[in-house]
């Protein structure tokens, strides 16, 4: 228990160096900054998929999918953070992003090892304070560069990791990690995600493709939104393994469309 919480410290003060690091490059009129909001929020996604893959893997539901998912997404987030690294030059800044190294290594290492309990609750801790810290990213992006529609395109981009974060819950809760905090989250991301869908639906800039895809999502979630905030009596695995997986691909997918017409 003394190593966990040593362990979720450490890494919470990693991601908020990152976090903070990010303040010292955000003059820099080089960095595309739809670009950046886009893969640091990418980044928040695939923390929760991970978290999800590895348990859902430990559960022995939906193996192929997951196993092949959980190797795509660690994949994935280590060459994005190379790519983070690349394009903030700051000499000081390249030094604190050597922390997330860290960081990524010792989730890819606890990832590729067997499930136990123990280890699910160290992936949650830890891609927990992964998705601080991007989110910090993310937060100073917002409130330091004046580009159009940033707020909605945040909003847009966070709905990628909402749903991953779903599914995270919902299986961590049917693994045996039944806490009061489990429950709480999921609910609370659920409605997180409820309220930005309004606001995005709400939008009449959107164009036709957008609000095409946004009806899309809408007409998908008003119906399973009730399976997820019923994560106690759960039962659904697979419906909310691939639900939330086609809620993703399509926000993602919108994400794009968004950072287009910011350009």
């Amino acid at each position: 228990m003394k190593n966990r919480i040593v362990k979720k410290i450490t890494l919470g003060f990693i991601s908020l160096l990152l976090a903070s690091s990010f303040l010292f490059c955000k003059n820099d009129s080089t960095v595309n900054v739809s670009k950046l909001i886009d893969i640091a929020g990418e980044q928040r996604m695939l923390s929760q998929r991970i978290a999800k893959d590895y348990i859902y893997l430990g559960m022995k539901i939906a193996t192929s999918k997951a196993d092949k998912q959980l190797k795509k997404s660690l994949n994935e987030f280590l060459k994005i953070h190379n790519e983070l690294t690349t394009l903030i030059t700051d000499s000081e800044i390249k030094n604190l992003l050597d922390f997330v190294a860290l960081s990524s290594s010792e989730l890819k290492d606890i990832a590729n090892k067997d499930f136990t309990l123990d280890n699910a609750h160290l992936i949650l801790d830890l891609t927990e304070s992964m998705l601080e810290g991007n989110q910090y990213i993310v937060d100073s992006l917002k409130e330091t560069h004046n580009i159009k529609g940033s707020n909605l395109l945040e909003k847009v981009a966070k709905q990628r990791m909402l749903s991953q974060r779903i599914a995270k819950y919902y299986i961590a809760y049917q693994s045996g990690i039944k806490d009061e905090n489990t429950v709480k989250s999921m609910k609370d991301t659920v409605k997180q995600f409820s309220e930005n869908l309004r606001v995005l639906l709400a939008n009449r800039d959107n164009g036709e493709k957008i609000d095409k895809k946004l009806k899309e999502i809408d007409k998908l979630w008003k119906i399973v939104h009730k399976f997820y905030n019923n994560i106690e009596k759960g039962g659904l695995p697979l419906i909310v393994f691939n639900t939330t997986d086609n809620i993703t691909k399509k926000m993602d997918e919108i994400t794009k469309l968004y950072i287009q017409k910011d350009k």
